[in-house]
């Protein structure tokens, strides 16, 4: 073989393998990226500063879309891809997308329903947190002494013998939807009067029964001004209401993409309780902290980041 031959051969190879070697430091240096969404209220921005956090410490650039919209304007971002992953509660899942008539108590199933059932959207659900933000009604703690209202149950006996003493502060989607007002009063065999009635946007509710506007409110179980404001949650005594767990929800191609992401959200699925998301709404809502603030603290004092 001639001298030039050999040399040919030489600087092809070197040429092979000097790609190889670029491409491979590129893959090396290439950013996991990934877009992160919320609904707009407290504890959503709350979880999805969590999810953020979470990712961030594992190397992910994230592009923040927290405080998105309402619940059908994050679930379509989501499938039509401008977002990756956002939490999701079950129990809206079941209901408002899935278009179950009929509540699951028992979380586990309700879960399980809807990630199997969700699948063909091209979602995954990945495993739920313990905290349960259900619906609720509330009273004011002296007013359900005065009253003597402990229960739905109570309620319901004390709205049939006085059905115009108290008003009840509902918001609109509560009114209509089929785990909302009109099933829970044939639950519970009771009926308020329209004009005992008061349709207010969620967030105005705490604050009109805190003050006295109306006596009974719907609300979230988890929510901190509960707490905050001194009111009290009726138990649910004959579980009408479907449980809300809350699930990392995430686009199947992503996961396949990023297949750590579960380990990377497995600590919330034991240490994030209701006790403690009400703890962090109570935090922003009272307190009047930032949401990632909080997320971090909390993420630091439960050693997940």
């Amino acid at each position: 073989m001639s001298t030039k031959a050999v040399l040919a051969i030489v600087l092809l190879l070197l040429c092979v393998f000097g790609s190889c070697t670029v491409c491979a430091a590129a893959d090396a240096t290439a950013k996991k990226t990934i877009s992160v969404g919320s609904k707009q209220f407290t504890e959503q921005r709350i979880l999805g500063q969590i999810l953020l956090l979470l990712l961030e410490k594992n190397g992910f650039d994230v592009k923040d879309q927290t405080g998105l919209g309402g619940t059908a304007v994050v679930r379509e971002a989501l499938i039509s891809s401008q977002i990756d992953i956002y939490v999701e509660y079950t129990g809206t899942a079941l209901i408002t997308f899935l278009k179950h008539k009929d509540p699951i108590t028992d979380p586990v199933k309700c879960y399980d329903t809807v990630k199997q059932e969700d699948e063909k959207n091209g979602l995954v659900w990945l495993p739920y947190m313990p905290f349960n933000n259900t619906y609720c009604l509330m009273m004011r703690k002296e007013k359900a002494r005065e009253l003597n209202v402990g229960t739905l149950s109570d309620l319901g006996k004390y709205v049939g013998a006085h059905p115009d003493d108290i008003k009840f502060g509902l918001n609109a989607e509560f009114y209509a939807r089929p785990d909302g007002y009109r099933p829970l009063q044939q639950a519970y065999d009771f009926r308020f009067p329209e004009g005992k009635i008061v349709k207010m946007d969620p967030g105005l509710l705490y604050t009109a029964l805190k003050d006295g506007q109306v006596d009974v409110a719907m609300g979230f179980a988890t929510d901190g001004r509960i707490q905050g404001f001194g009111l009290v949650v009726l138990q649910d005594d004959k579980t009408f209401f479907p449980t809300y767990n809350a699930s990392p929800v995430v686009k199947k191609e992503t996961l396949v993409k990023y297949p750590e992401l579960e380990k990377i959200f497995s600590g919330l699925t034991t240490k994030l309780d209701s006790a403690a998301m009400t703890d962090l709404n109570y935090r922003v809502d009272i307190e009047h902290k930032n949401p990632r603030e909080v997320a971090k603290e909390w993420l630091q004092s439960a050693g997940l980041l």
